[in-house]
């Protein structure tokens, strides 16, 4: 298809509308997650609709010594891939185009979620972020907006303001792109060696096995509430063969679903022998929460839950999450 490429709100504004209008928002460098998001809303336009890419690199999500002046810029190329992905337009608006007046004096406020972990390590970053999702999403009018899961705690953002502020979009996330490896699709990864990059690999190998034990223990205590009696139901976990329940199996029948202290003691096994690789993995946080304000949970827990990761590997500072579900016989959502 052939994908037009506008610069101004203006000529976004003059284009007749039919069906549907679905955004993706990018900030460029775009790769097979990004083309994920366009093909997701490609199938939600229709045939009728319109899918517009924004290819904006925001500076005021970028805090003092952070990589905006290095923050790849590959507009032909994004233009391509949006193009076979199945995008209409892109919209690549310049600064002025986005801030005709300079930095916005009045700006949106993330609030307390917006001070917790990545808001914790970058100051002021989601203020930014939020305020350049509301511009957008005024100049390009959608009626559905999509956003991927890798990047939990933006999207939980974005959902509460569209929702505390009245904004008539959905908001749709997409689950988290991983190459063969593991890791989670970033435009970031460019940057890294082949030997950062096998530190990197840390990240997802941790989730995974915090996932794993997840997992394991709810097999656990689905199977011991089928055996009433105490002591049947010790002897039912240590003949499953799980050698830390067989350790001491009335405790692990008796404790609180899911375990999540449990789940965070094995992910962080991995990342702690990352720091001793070379290159290192150096730990920023390693946070078990709830997706609704990004707090960490309890062992009492249950529901909806996010196992998150941010790690610096050399210069790259990269995040990843996975969602698990506790209180139930699911391991993940």
């Amino acid at each position: 298809m052939t994908t037009t490429l506008l610069r101004t709100a203006a000529d976004l504004h003059a284009r007749a509308r039919t069906g549907r209008r679905a955004v993706v928002m990018t900030m460029g460098a775009l790769h097979e997650g990004h083309a994920t998001l366009i093909r997701t809303a490609r199938g939600i336009a229709g045939p009728e609709g319109e899918v517009v890419v924004t290819v904006f690199v925001n500076p005021l999500q970028f805090g003092a010594g952070e990589d905006l002046d290095r923050y790849p810029r590959t507009l032909d190329a994004d233009v391509e891939l949006a193009g076979r992905s199945g995008a209409d337009v892109v919209f690549a608006p310049a600064v002025d185009e986005v801030y005709p007046g300079g930095e916005p004096q009045v700006r949106v406020s993330a609030g307390p979620m917006g001070e917790r972990l990545e808001g914790s390590s970058r100051p002021g970053h989601f203020d930014g972020m939020l305020t350049v999702v509301a511009k957008l999403l005024h100049l390009t009018r959608p009626d559905v907006a999509l956003y991927g899961q890798k990047d939990a705690q933006q999207l939980a953002l974005i959902r509460r303001m569209v929702r505390d502020l009245n904004f008539g979009v959905e908001i749709v996330g997409v689950p988290t792109v991983r190459e063969e490896d593991g890791l989670a699709l970033s435009s970031r990864n460019r940057y890294l060696s082949a030997a950062e990059r096998r530190t990197a690999l840390a990240l997802s190998r941790a989730l995974f096995a915090g996932q794993d034990r997840h997992a394991a223990q709810e097999a656990l205590r689905a199977r011991a509430r089928e055996v009433p009696a105490t002591r049947a139901r010790a002897e039912a976990l240590s003949a499953l063969g799980e050698s830390r329940a067989a350790a001491d199996a009335h405790a692990v029948a008796t404790a609180v679903p899911g375990g999540p202290a449990a789940v965070r003691a094995a992910a962080r096994q991995v990342l702690d022998e990352a720091a001793r690789l070379q290159p290192p993995l150096r730990l920023d946080y390693l946070a078990l929460v709830d997706p609704s304000d990004f707090t960490e949970i309890g062992d009492d827990f249950t529901g909806e839950a996010v196992l998150a990761v941010a790690a610096r590997v050399g210069a790259t500072r990269l995040i990843d999450n996975i969602p698990l579900t506790f209180g139930t016989l699911g391991a993940a959502s």
